[in-house]
């Protein structure tokens, strides 16, 4: 049974947060909940870019009674003007009384300053609370306002010998509907889908995001060297998100003209005869595509992880043997010489999808 103490209303912030992920674009997810002499007044979640914060939603719920209550706060409150009024300001000029933050902001417009606005003004401040789920709720925006880079979050299905596809090529379906299901809301929750072009030619695949209740489609990109991304494949021309081609400076300026002329943007990262994988990511980043679910394949995989771009590896093992000498495997790159200096996981998470394992981490670089 749960105890009604700090932690339960903190939890009760967290859980409105995560529910938003996805939907606030570059902007962190953020839950508020208000308390007055024991009864929770307020509730509030920022849903959208540009609109008004998780604080304002849970203080406008709580009216009058916000004055002498206590707000439990995910995130620092903001203390700058940007789209929207401050929220320090606001929780001041309501009278709460105590506030509970989670974590502290990075962004350098706030960084402790929304803290120290709410103490100067008399307001009673804890910070910490929940702290390691909080900072992981806001991984994506951690990384992306700090460095201006994209959270890249690799996900691979494999079967128990580490194959993505038989010897023929065969790969519907590894996982089970369980494990696709999981990986259409990892769509919804990122704001770019990455793969390589010969996933493009062999599937033709629509890469959107497909739940029985709907969901947000990210930006298509493809890592595409030469340019041979089909006009007629179904992220040119299907309009149902944006599509961006990674590709080199040796190409063939009328092929790039009638890409762009269908709405895709060609970005040049490097001079060739690669991608630039870590250029490619700046120029992504300057796009305000502050994450990317990666979908490829061996080579492309390998790529990212040798480039050290991977954020998250989450990986879906089938209990299936598909064996074959020259059958793809999740990872084709020159990897390690000694055991000692393979690419490790830490912080695993493993959940059981039926009959699928999902095991998940953070790459450790040596």
């Amino acid at each position: 049974m749960d105890i009604v103490n700090d932690e339960y209303y903190m939890a009760l912030a967290l859980d409105m947060a995560e529910r938003a992920q996805g939907q606030t674009h570059i902007n962190p997810v953020v839950g508020c909940v208000v308390v007055k002499d024991g009864v929770l007044v307020g509730i509030g979640t920022h849903l959208e870019r540009g609109t008004p914060h998780a604080e304002v939603h849970a203080l406008n719920m709580a009216g009058d009674k916000a004055e002498g209550s206590t707000a439990y706060v995910t995130l620092e409150p903001c203390s700058h003007y940007g789209t929207t009024p401050p929220c320090s300001e606001r929780l001041v000029k309501e009278g709460v009384r105590r506030v509970v933050v989670a974590c502290e902001d990075p962004n350098s417009q706030v960084a402790g300053k929304g803290i120290a606005m709410l103490r100067e003004h008399g307001i009673e401040v804890e910070v910490g609370l929940l702290k390691d789920r909080a900072l992981k709720l806001n991984d994506k925006f951690f990384k992306y306002i700090t460095t201006g880079l994209p959270y890249v979050t690799l996900k691979t299905a494999s079967t128990l010998d580490g194959k993505v596809a038989s010897r023929t090529g065969d790969s519907k379906w590894i996982s089970n509907e369980a494990a696709r299901e999981q990986v259409h809301t990892l769509r919804h929750r990122h704001q770019g889908i990455m793969v390589g072009v010969e996933t493009v030619i062999k599937d033709d695949p629509h890469l959107t995001t497909r739940l029985s209740v709907g969901g947000l489609n990210p930006t298509r990109i493809v890592v595409d060297s030469k340019l041979r991304t089909p006009l007629d494949s179904n992220i040119v021309k299907d309009g149902l998100a944006q599509t961006v081609i990674l590709t080199t400076a040796q190409i063939d300026v009328e092929r790039v003209e009638n890409l762009k002329k269908i709405g895709v943007t060609i970005l040049i990262c490097g001079e060739g005869p690669r991608v630039d994988l870590p250029l490619a990511m700046k120029k992504l980043g300057e796009m305000q595509i502050g994450s990317i679910l990666l979908e490829g394949g061996g080579k492309l995989n390998g790529a990212m992880l040798e480039a050290k771009l991977i954020d998250r590896v989450i990986l879906y093992l089938a209990p299936k043997i598909v064996g074959g000498m020259n059958s793809p495997s999740s990872f084709s790159f020159e990897g390690s010489e000694w055991m000692k200096d393979a690419v490790r996981l830490e912080s695993l998470e493993v959940e059981l999808l039926d009959d699928n394992v999902c095991i998940s981490g953070i790459p450790v670089w040596s």
